[in-house]
């Protein structure tokens, strides 16, 4: 039965073993230590409802990872995790945001910008972090990670509907001198460093230093983009001149190659124990990423046998534009806990933080037209060009995040409760921009520059859940958020220049049909040119954003839990997330485009002239049933959590470019219809979607010294309404290579279908949902005379095929999906005897034995959406890891 009279915190020292749970994180509070056992698994407990209790009597899915776990497994961030965790799926940003996509269960949100909101709540010690970019933070020094699946409406941070993460670092130990120290060798000329060390102030004050540093070589092939079109039937002779931008070009180590690693972060924190009722955790934490940052690559494999094919190596790039990131995160984070009597607590937690990142990103890779696809001529210009090259900047920007959260806790024997009060506030700025050269018709740059100088989002909740033991047996849960979020862009600032504007009076570079004019080549591009130089060299701003907007949901859960007995358990669930609205920057539904006159092109539909909007989008809702057992097997040699449940999502929000409307063109090859479709990145809701599945963990130790975890995970997350869908990706590529081709465009009288290509996605499986995953891990301890031992272990990982976009799309040479992998790692470590004054280990290790390169994002792109690109996770890893305590 539940012990609801248990109340007080636990050590912070790490649960040993790998540890899958299902709990109600209590954010805030540690878990206490199993004690070692050779052949049985021994209790875990964990703060559930911000109480503690054992995770095999805790009515709600979550899996929790020690750092062990982690550096056993590699992770260094929470990308790391993908399919680590079941239903958890992350992905890379490969827009220059160094952003993180998570996913679970199928929900995920794919804006990584500053007006984003995650659908997976990011925790750091219990504490609401704001903005994805802190997914990539490096995890060290934790006693665990804990992610929760399913909605979180209730007590959780700010309202999410996908699930919650909390990253929980190890605090301060009164009176110890514990410290480690682990360096990690690899591949790559991969180094890795960790040290910690506790430090005893008094006998009521301790503090915690703990620090990493980690450093590794790009494995991409990466050359310097000099290129030279070589094009003379259409009037574009190869010239000794490189046409590609090469303001920033310049040779480098592999070692600031995309797809290195180049971070470092340090954590200071205290811990007093005021008097025995009362006391206060203070952090500091300062993350340091100068990483190149991820690169989005041609799919070889999918591109042979095409005109596109690679004439390369398949992981060759050619880059003008280096890869640059400089993101510090900053946090301060304090948690007083006073204990007023035997039945109430009183929490209060508050952090701050502030991210400033600079960041440039070669958005082409180097991939050209192919004179086929070409079909302009020097003399006369045209639409497509043979040279693509575009970049992406950030030139500079401030995420300050302020949040607060009060806890009240009571427990009265056979009821107890929590209550509590939330508030976020963030004020954001940022200075973006983008350059992409040889436009039509003239060949001529275009770049378009964002000032956002005070984006603000504030965030208010109360909430309560209480949990009433009715019988010996019986627990019945109830509880209840109210939010109200809001949003504010103040004094937005939007540039964009095309043709001779984009020069800025330095020079005047001709044009079609003038003596040597072969479009824009390297020479005539000067310092002063473009996004990079920022808002002084672009015509008068268009003010694009002073506006506000607000939500508010009520959400909750009730719950109730049936305990058969003290190694069975029972519970069914039914709880509701959201995640509020939002809008995007303000835009000419007519497009910004100019005529041959230099006017602006008028809408196909509707009034004349331009016609601005916000294009608003409404929150997104979860709702999810849920029926789960958790048990004790085989004289508790084996633990077993199932979880079955229903979600249904409503007004999902969707990232991505949308079409949102049509301006008057003349007629030609490109516009047959005498106007051109108007699209935009932004974020628009997008339907229903019916998710259900079945979630397997649990450990098992088949013998002495042997250990065992598994899980598996059934899902069917599938669209189940999106009349609205739009199907334009990669309709050039699709015609040509006999692929299914794109809808016509709707030419009926339905306003909602009206510039769209209609095309029905009902059925179809949402971005990041592989229908089946499994996980298998095995390791065995050896133990030998004064306290050696070995310990060998292994783990298998299998998942389904799963898409990056609604659309599904998988044919032989264009593809959004990433087929069915397996990949293996494994390790072996040797530990000197513990009891000597320093004991050490060391362990090799081998990631990705099969060197399988997955996918973690895929789209169609290339210069007219016309292969398959990618981001990947890392290549077979080798090295050597050691350590030693003290």
């Amino acid at each position: 039965m539940f012990d609801l009279n248990c109340r007080k915190t636990l050590t912070s020292s790490a649960v040993a073993g790998a540890l899958t749970v299902l709990a109600t994180p209590g954010f805030g509070q540690e878990a206490a230590p199993a004690p070692k056992s050779s052949d049985t698994i021994q209790e875990v407990m964990v703060t559930a409802t911000r109480y503690s209790t054992s995770l095999l009597k805790t009515p709600v899915a979550v899996t929790a990872v020690t750092q062990e776990d982690l550096t056993r497994q590699g992770a260094i961030n929470v990308r790391s995790l993908s399919g680590e965790v079941p239903n958890l799926q992350l992905g890379g940003a490969v827009d220059g945001s160094s952003g993180v996509q998570i996913a679970i269960r199928g929900v995920s949100n794919s804006d990584f910008t500053e007006i984003g909101n995650p659908a997976v709540g990011l925790h750091v010690a219990g504490i609401y972090s704001p903005r994805p970019q802190g997914a990539l933070a490096l995890l060290f020094d934790l006693d665990r990670l804990e992610i929760l699946r399913g909605p979180q409406g209730t007590l959780f941070g700010r309202n999410s509907t996908g699930g919650s993460i909390n990253i929980i670092p190890n605090k301060p130990v009164i009176g110890s001198k514990e410290g480690s120290a682990e360096l990690d060798l690899g591949k790559y000329n991969h180094r890795q460093l960790n040290l910690v060390q506790n430090i005893p102030v008094t006998d009521d004050l301790a503090l915690r230093f703990t620090a990493m540093g980690v450093k590794r070589d790009g494995w991409i092939n990466q050359t310097q983009d000099k290129y030279d079109v070589n094009m003379p039937a259409k009037g574009f002779p190869a010239d000794g001149i490189a046409d590609t931008d090469q303001r920033r070009n310049r040779q480098l180590d592999k070692s600031d190659y995309y797809s290195n690693r180049n971070q470092w972060a340090a954590r200071l924190s205290g811990l007093w124990k005021v008097n025995k009722d009362l006391q206060w955790l203070v952090a500091y934490e300062n993350y340091q990423n100068n990483d190149a940052g991820d690169l989005a690559i041609k799919d070889c494999a999918q591109a042979a046998g095409t005109a596109y094919a690679c004439k390369g190596g398949k992981y060759d790039v050619a880059i003008n534009v280096p890869g640059i990131t400089d993101m510090s995160i900053r946090t301060l984070r304090s948690n007083i806990v006073w204990s007023v009597n035997q039945q109430t607590d009183i929490e209060y937690s508050y952090a701050h933080a502030t991210q400033r990142r600079f960041q440039q990103q070669d958005s082409d890779a180097g991939y050209q037209n192919i004179e086929a696809d070409v079909n302009a001529t020097a003399a006369a210009g045209g639409d497509h060009w043979p040279v693509v090259d575009n970049a992406t900047y950030t030139l500079g920007s401030k995420f300050a995040s302020d949040v607060h959260e009060l806890q009240l806790r009571q427990n009265f024997g056979t009821l107890r409760y929590v209550a509590g009060l939330f508030y976020m506030k963030e004020k954001n700025n940022i200075d973006f921009g983008q350059d992409f050269l040889n436009q039509g018709p003239s060949g001529y740059p275009y770049s378009n520059y964002y000032h956002q100088p005070d984006r603000r989002s504030e965030s208010k909740a109360a909430f309560a859940q209480s949990d009433w033991q009715f019988t010996p047996a019986w627990n019945f849960t109830a509880g209840v958020r109210m939010s109200k979020d809001s949003r504010a862009d103040n004094n937005g600032q939007f540039w964009e220049s095309y043709g001779k504007d984009y020069f800025n009076g330095i020079l005047n570079p001709g044009g079609p049909g003038t003596p040597g004019y072969t479009g824009v080549n390297s020479n005539l591009l000067k310092p002063g040119m473009g996004a990079y130089y920022g808002s002084g060299v672009y015509p008068a701003a268009s003010a694009i954003s002073n506006h506000a907007e607000s939500w508010s949901k009520t959400t909750g859960r009730l719950g109730l839990t049936w305990q058969v007995n003290s190694r069975n358990m029972l519970y069914t669930s039914l709880s509701t997330g959201y995640k509020a609205g939002g809008f995007n920057d303000r835009f000419n539904l007519c497009g910004s485009e100019l005529d041959a006159n230099g006017k602006p092109y008028d809408c196909a539909t509707g009034p004349a002239g331009p016609q601005y909007s916000f294009l608003p989008y409404r929150p997104e809702t979860v709702t999810n049933l849920e029926f789960g057992y958790k048990g004790k097997l085989l004289d508790d040699r084996l633990t077993l959590s199932a979880t079955v449940f229903y979600s249904r999502y409503k007004d999902m929000q969707v990232t991505g470019q949308h079409t949102v409307g049509r301006s008057k063109r003349t007629c030609d090859a490109d516009h047959p219809a005498c106007d051109a479709v108007i699209s935009w990145w932004s974020t628009q809701n997008v339907g229903r979607a019916d998710i259900k599945g079945l979630e397997l963990e649990g450990q098992y130790r088949p013998w002495r010294d042997a250990h065992i975890s598994y899980s598996a995970s059934l899902l069917s997350a599938k669209i189940a309404d999106y009349p609205t869908y739009s199907d334009d990706i990669g309709c050039t590529a699709r015609a040509a290579q006999g692929v299914t081709p794109c809808p016509d465009y709707y030419t009926g009288t339905d306003p909602s279908l009206a510039q769209l290509r209609p095309y029905n996605v009902v059925g179809n499986h949402l971005p990041y949902s592989p229908p089946k995953t499994m996980n298998l891990s095995f390791s065995q301890d050896f133990y030998f005379n004064e306290g050696w031992s070995l310990t060998p272990w292994i783990q298998w990982r299998w998942q389904d095929k799963m898409y990056f976009s609604l659309r599904n799309l998988d044919t032989a040479h264009l593809s959004d999906a990433q087929q069915a992998y397996s990949q293996v790692d494994a390790s072996l470590r040797l530990s000197a005897p513990g009891g000597s004054k320093y004991p050490w280990h060391a362990e090799l290790y081998v990631r990705n034995v099969g060197d399988v390169r997955a996918k973690n994002w895929a789209g169609i792109g290339g210069p007219q959406q016309t292969f398959t690109v990618a981001s990947y996770n890392d290549p077979r890893m080798v090295g050597i890891r050691l350590g030693t305590e003290w």
